[in-house]
């Protein structure tokens, strides 16, 4: 006979069942954290003062995030400090409008030194050459290159997901069309793609966009199209075959989760290129456009006086910046590596 404490009635009140696996609720935080970040940074202008408030739900999702995180990779010390400077800026990113900063693009006193007080203002980091505040535009560009990055790399993956499992799992024709569009796109060098794309439809976030799925979803079609040819020979696959579920039933249930995690490890590995890509473009003046701050912009404004070392600190701060984001989504691959190589 059960006792009352093991009673199914009473396990049930205590211990209620799990609505939300690990990966569901870091799927829904994140959704939290992007979708109002995005909204802002597309349509901040139009929202006027009051926009900021859209990103306060997003500030207690990143805490929950690097918790939830933490719980799960506590013995991946690699993956940690990655997942530390990634949610720093995360929480930059979406905290930045509540913090007493500088206005970012308006100018004080052209290059005032780090430490040095202009007009009953501290500037911490100086002013850059137009003497607008170091620290607020290195703070406030954190946004625009997130957002762009992780919206590039996130189409640039649905675009090859796609074309990967249509072209390894049905094969055929499918696949020759698939791997052709694929081998044309990737005979371009990179950053001459990046180039002619964006000189042909405009500078723009949204052509940066396009510009890195051109470039980064050949590569993630040929990553999928052989991880579901290999699946494609699984008897789980082959079980729902014989039950007579739709290919496309079969490729989103039964292929894409379970080739999960190789694309979690290269999808950090490519927010850390596009990254790169962006900040590239926009020191090159093909990127996002100003005056809002943005660290490839203050690399490019900074490049002739930083020629002088007292001047440096215009290019090591932003360059410091996008250096310890990157090196964050590296380690966090690195980290989940160790993992699966641990798991098996």
């Amino acid at each position: 006979m059960l006792s009352a404490t093991e009673h199914p009635l009473r396990r049930s009140r205590l211990f209620p069942p799990r609505l939300l696996s690990p990966g569901q609720t870091a799927l829904v935080l994140l959704a939290l954290i992007w979708v109002p970040l995005f909204t802002f940074v597309l349509y901040r202008d139009q929202l006027g003062p009051f926009g900021s408030r859209l990103l306060l739900p997003s500030v207690p999702a990143v805490v929950a995030l690097y918790v939830l995180a933490v719980r799960s990779w506590g013995r991946t010390p690699v993956a940690l400090i990655g997942l530390t400077l990634v949610c720093f800026w995360m929480l930059v990113a979406v905290a930045v409008p509540f913090l007493p900063l500088a206005d970012p693009d308006k100018p004080y006193a052209p290059y005032a030194l780090p430490g040095a007080v202009r007009h009953g203002m501290l500037f911490l980091l100086g002013t850059d050459t137009r003497g607008r505040d170091v620290l607020s535009r290195t703070l406030w560009g954190c946004q625009r290159v997130m957002v762009w990055g992780v919206t590039a790399t996130a189409v640039a993956y649905a675009v090859g997901t796609v074309c990967g499992l249509v072209g390894g799992y049905l094969g055929g024709w499918w696949d020759e069309i698939v791997s052709f569009v694929g081998n044309v796109l990737l005979s371009f060098p990179v950053m001459v793609l990046f180039i002619l794309v964006l000189d042909v439809l405009g500078q723009s976030a949204f052509n940066i966009i396009i510009a890195v799925t051109c470039s980064s979803a050949p590569v993630i079609t040929r990553i999928v199209r052989g991880l579901a040819l290999d699946a494609r020979s699984r008897d789980y696959i082959q079980a729902a075959q014989t039950r007579g579920e739709h290919p496309l039933w079969i490729m989103l249930v039964e292929v894409l989760p379970n080739v999960r995690g190789p694309l979690i490890v290269d999808a950090c590995l490519r927010l850390g290129y596009t990254t790169v890509a962006i900040t590239t473009l926009t020191f090159l003046g093909l990127g996002l456009a100003p005056p809002d701050p943005d660290w490839g912009l203050m690399i490019k404004e900074a490049a002739n006086a930083a020629l002088l070392w007292k001047f440096s600190y215009m290019l090591t701060v932003p360059a410091l910046a996008v250096s310890s984001l990157i090196l964050g989504f590296n380690l966090i691959a690195d980290g989940l590596h160790e993992r699966g190589q641990a798991g098996r």
